[in-house]
């Protein structure tokens, strides 16, 4: 691989306005106490990634069962194990809530954060429609209580030194993006992936992602377009997705719960291509390859490697922003905006409708 051509080095910061400032901020002389409500598999990653950073301290945990709480603590080293929601939120060493529940309970357990005051990081997606999104960030404003929407694509570092980079003009002006995320779902219909009532299928679960990354590349869409196969239970299996945009840009975006498909992603300006060869959600490594007959170049292109370094899975760095935003007080995070988690809703209600998915809530 010849030496870079065509990547600058150094370019301004991104220009990132602070969120609303309207909380009293945490003290900077302590770990930042996190409570985790719920005990499934995101729970559990999102505690082994807390627990590679100092500023951060788990300090209870939340289930709907107390042994389910217990076991959960026991195997994390968590000293306090609630057997109800409830009295984890009103832990009074609680500084955050991470709310990792299916999506059709998000609203409900949010709601039982605020109640008690408490600042919230919730999964994606936020809720299981636009409706409740807004509720939940419309409580969340009005009372000066901090909420994140969990999308830690929107925290990785290099995610954003290509918004860096893209938004410079450097390389171009951004002409098409592509995304896929998909993987087999060998599971019992009660399984959540799978459960209506509870938000299954493949849009909430594994097509924001594709949503989230053309959002961050492209802004919102003029248009939108999908198709979808549905399971017997009214679920979307396999998903495709057409954006259209002001500007003239595509994006072509797939998700799937009955094949192992690519999760590969690009975006193509008009000046070359960069490649992410797998894992787009939670890249560490890209490649540029400058078009045939860029002016810029000396001689035939060939890729150029851009990377980045993670904390853990990536979901440390999702909740050092969590952190950082305590510390200052503000209430909406700028990398994760609520205006642009409302909008991801508003898009994928859209999606349901064009595709016949309606969720029979249980929430």
């Amino acid at each position: 691989m010849t030496p870079p051509k065509t990547l600058p080095e150094d370019l301004p910061p991104l220009d990132v306005t602070p969120g609303p400032v309207r909380t009293e901020p945490l003290p900077a002389d302590r770990p930042v106490r996190w409570g985790i409500l719920a005990t499934g598999k995101i729970a559990t990653a999102m505690v082994r990634n807390l627990a590679l950073l100092d500023e951060c301290e788990v300090v209870a945990v939340g289930a709907r069962r107390q042994e389910t709480a217990d076991a959960f603590a026991a195997e994390h080293g968590i000293g306090r194990a609630y057997g109800d929601y409830r009295a984890l939120v009103e832990d009074p060493d609680v500084d955050v809530v991470y709310v990792a529940s299916p999506h059709a309970l998000h609203r409900r357990h949010v709601e039982l954060a605020f109640e008690a005051g408490k600042a919230v990081l919730c999964e994606k997606a936020l809720t299981l429609d636009a409706a409740e999104a807004e509720h939940l960030v419309a409580l969340a404003r009005e009372r000066s209580l901090f909420l994140m929407e969990g999308m830690w694509m929107r925290c990785n570092p290099l995610v954003r030194r290509l918004q860096q980079l893209l938004g410079s003009g450097a390389l171009g002006e951004v002409r098409q993006v592509r995304a896929d995320l998909g993987f087999v779902v060998d599971k019992p219909a009660t399984d959540r992936l799978l459960d209506r009532a509870l938000g299954g299928g493949a849009l909430l679960d594994m097509g924001i992602y594709p949503l989230t990354f053309a959002s961050l590349f492209l802004g919102q869409p003029s248009t939108i377009t999908a198709v979808a196969a549905l399971s017997e239970a009214g679920v979307d299996l396999n998903l495709a997705i057409g954006l259209g945009y002001d500007s003239g840009a595509i994006a072509s975006l797939t998700s799937s719960m009955t094949a192992w498909s690519p999760r590969t992603a690009s975006i193509a300006t008009d000046r070359g291509r960069i490649d992410f060869p797998e894992a787009f959600h939670h890249p560490t490594r890209v490649t540029w390859t400058s078009m045939v007959g860029d002016p810029a170049l000396d001689g035939p292109p060939e890729p150029e490697a851009i990377t980045g370094e993670l904390i853990g899975t990536g979901l440390a760095n999702e909740a050092l922003e969590v952190v950082r935003c305590l510390r200052t007080g503000e209430t909406e995070s700028p990398l994760v905006p609520l205006d642009d988690s409302l909008a991801l809703m508003r898009q994928m209600d859209t999606i349901r409708q064009q595709i016949g998915v309606h969720y029979d809530s249980r929430g």
